[in-house]
């Protein structure tokens, strides 16, 4: 943590306090008054035992009231927060308080509350109290973890089951405003996952969290929620703190600020009463064990479904393509050289841009994708086609948005197929969650049937994307996926082995996701050639350097960021006291989410360890960013992607103007087409200025215009 005060001088030194114990009596002096009585402790334990989807405690009133109102003000005075965004949270977090202990005496003069707060959530007396209740046995008292996070509107945390090193029982400590009593209706509960048992072919047993949460429980001022981290069980998320109407709204509701302090209990350590050694390592191993246990992977939902090319043999997935020149045997066999027939190009003239057909415009492309490794394809597919996926996408939004605002159940009711029940809902929630279509699941005159059925596992569609890639095709996969605003995302996932292309179609038809000089184009498509000419000049314009997974990186106007957010930076001082400023800032929406990112991976393991579920850290300084795509319509990427590259879907905001709509394809090809002449084809983290800036302007400028409360800090990570 890093106090407002100037920073010590040069040669000063901090003595390291040793952290005391307080007695039990004076432990009790700082929660109600009746906490302690056995009938009150007596009943927590009988609620949690019978607790679901699993055992969770919810303690309302756990403080003294003055001093928690102490400790909120002390927070807001003097504790400094970094806006923190991975692929699976979006926060602001103060340090670990574990820290307090070396702080300069001026500054731990500051926060006496807070030291009193910390000292007693972590007392003998409240030790056993917690482990009383969840039966989970001794409980450290030494090793004290915890922090404040603060969520604004647009903040999440996204589904992870918490299980990390020693840890044993997880807690939330509301400090909501308490003049201002939370709303359900802003969001920012946390959510509870029930644990789905799954039987294998063998009859093996895995568990797996469902696909949406069971149990929601809101913020509230001074209410303590706990639970015992188990692997493969305690799956949960934090609810988007929702955006308001309008900044009086916001300013009314006093900015919605979800502020707590969170963290753990961990197992005893050496020198305490309960320390078994080695106790940590056998946690660790069974907590690998436990969730690798009964192959929870194949009970994952899309399964992948490659198509091999080269001939159908026995066990190869076959496609159901009727167009001329995309029957069903073309789709697997391989024709052996990269060239067009007449038939190919009146098959293809049915569903792409005519320009994108041209010698000229393909040979541009190869060597663009060549130097690159990646290019952008505006208003790829034929207007006359296009618009036929438009008016189907459009009637599904509307049907979804009569349905939900019909329906009775709570905010956590999700609503699937709008037409027709061929969608499904993709899972685990903590890898994964959207819709999705997979060749052979759309009816036959649905315009999904005709993209993945007809016209990409073509071999006319697969000649087409040789030649303008420069390599040759062994296998494909794909799947149609929709994004809803509020529910869905993808987390970091890598890739290992050889490089591999990989496609994405943006279809998403509404405006605003940071995208919208290209929006702007798509609004002629009848002037197709015009336009492909001239996204061909500004995508090489655009794209700068050499590596893989590298791609057109959205360039803003001026003071704007990335996904139209200001391009103020965190470097310009927050202000304090801040309901106002925030209510000012956070109205303004300008992050949606729902852009794809190509990330290099991080090979300090040490570092991963360290963190929670987030499986990469994002701050103003990293340079990984390799690719950087906001949700557009009607617009192609090719991604060549090396192996130990991450990528993602950030989470959709429930203030996002629709969904996110995409077709993702992945395509194995032949060994050696991904080799540079010159030797820089393993340089995947080398950026070019376009790419540096987007990184900064995603991540250093995406908290910063919601919440201006605190100045920034260390790093931290807890619910």
């Amino acid at each position: 943590m890093k106090r407002k005060a100037d920073t010590p001088p040069a040669g000063a030194e901090t003595a390291k306090r040793t952290k005391k114990d307080i007695s039990t009596e004076k432990a009790k002096q700082r929660f109600r008054k009746d906490l302690f009585d056995e009938a009150v402790l007596d009943g927590y334990t009988r609620d949690y035992a019978a607790s679901a989807p699993y055992k969770h405690a919810v303690i309302h009133e756990l403080v003294n009231d003055a001093l928690l109102r102490a400790v909120r003000d002390e927070i807001r005075e003097n504790v400094s927060f970094t806006p923190k965004e991975t692929d699976i949270y979006k926060i602001h977090q103060s340090g670990d308080l574990a820290n307090l202990d070396g702080l300069e005496d001026e500054a731990l003069a500051k926060l006496p509350s807070l030291l009193a707060l910390r000292d007693a959530l972590y007392s003998e007396a409240f030790r056993g109290y917690v482990s009383h209740i969840t039966g989970c046995g001794p409980l450290s008292g030494r090793k004290t973890d915890m922090a404040v996070n603060v969520y604004t509107p647009g903040s999440y945390l996204l589904c992870h089951d918490d299980v990390i090193g020693s840890r044993k029982v997880s807690y939330i400590l509301y400090l909501t405003d308490p003049d201002t009593p939370w709303q359900s209706a802003w969001g920012g509960a946390l959510r509870l996952y029930p644990v789905l048992e799954q039987a294998g072919p063998y009859g093996e047993v895995a568990k797996t969290p469902g696909p949406e949460p069971v149990k929601v429980i809101p913020p509230a001022w001074n209410q303590l929620s706990f639970f015992a981290v188990q692997p493969g069980e305690s799956f949960h998320d934090v609810e988007e703190v929702y955006h308001a109407e309008s900044p009086a709204a916001l300013a009314r509701d006093g900015g919605r600020v979800r502020m707590a302090i969170s963290g753990w209990f961990h197992i005893p350590q050496p020198g305490e009463a309960g320390f078994v050694p080695g106790a940590e390592a056998a946690q660790m191993q069974n907590s690998s064990l436990m969730q690798l246990q009964g192959n929870p992977d194949q009970h994952d939902r899309p399964q992948a479904k490659p198509v091999v090319v080269g001939g159908a043999g026995e066990g190869t997935p076959r496609t159901t393509a009727t167009k001329e020149g995309g029957d069903a045997s073309d789709s697997q066999d391989s024709r052996g050289s990269q060239e067009f027939n007449e038939a190919d190009l009146e098959f293809l003239l049915q569903y792409l841009a005519p320009t994108y057909l041209t010698p000229d415009t393909l040979t541009g492309i190869a060597e663009h994708f060549e130097e690159n490794s990646s290019i952008t394809l505006p208003t790829i597919l034929k207007a006359s086609f296009a618009e036929r996926l438009r008016e189907d996408i459009v009637k599904r939004e509307a049907a979804a948005a009569s349905a939900s605002a019909s329906a009775s159940a709570s905010s956590t009711a999700t609503t699937t197929a709008a037409t027709d029940d061929a969608w499904q809902v993709a899972k685990p929630p903590h890898k994964h969650r959207f819709l999705y279509l997979q060749p052979g699941d759309a009816p036959a005159d649905s315009p999904w049937h005709e993209l993945l059925d007809v016209l990409l596992p073509s071999m006319p569609f697969r000649t087409w994307l040789e030649m303008a890639t420069n390599t040759t095709v062994e296998s494909f996969d794909l799947t149609a996926r929709r994004f809803r605003r509020g529910q869905d995302y993808t987390l970091a996932t890598g890739h290992s082995g050889p490089a591999r292309l990989e496609l994405n179609l943006g279809l998403t038809p509404t405006h605003g996701w940071g995208d919208d000089a290209d929006e702007e184009e798509e609004e002629d498509d009848d002037d197709d050639d015009n336009e492909v000419e001239e996204a061909a000049e500004s995508d090489e314009e655009a794209t700068n350097g050499k590596g893989k997974a590298k791609a057109e990186v959205n360039k803003p106007k001026p003071g704007a960021a990335a996904n139209g957010q200001s391009s103020k930076t965190s470097d310009e001082a927050p202000q304090a006291n801040n309901s106002d400023a925030a209510a000012a800032d956070a109205a303004d929406v300008t992050d949606v989410g729902g852009h794809e990112v190509y990330m290099a991976g991080d090979d300090d393991e040490d570092e991963a360890e360290n963190n929670d579920a987030a499986i990469y850290r994002a701050s103003g300084d990293d340079d990984n960013i390799l690719f950087f795509q906001a949700a557009a319509w009607n617009k192609m990427t090719l991604v060549l992607r090396d192996s130990g590259t991450l990528r993602f879907v950030k989470y959709v905001s429930r203030a996002a103007p629709g969904d996110r709509w995409d077709v993702s394809a992945t395509f194995d090809i032949a060994e050696g087409d991904d080799e540079d002449e010159d030797g820089d084809g393993d340089n995947g983290d080398h950026q070019g200025n376009a790419a540096e800036a987007s990184h900064a302007q995603l991540l250093e400028s995406s908290s910063e215009e919601e919440f201006r409360g605190f100045s920034s800090s260390e790093d931290s990570d807890s619910d």
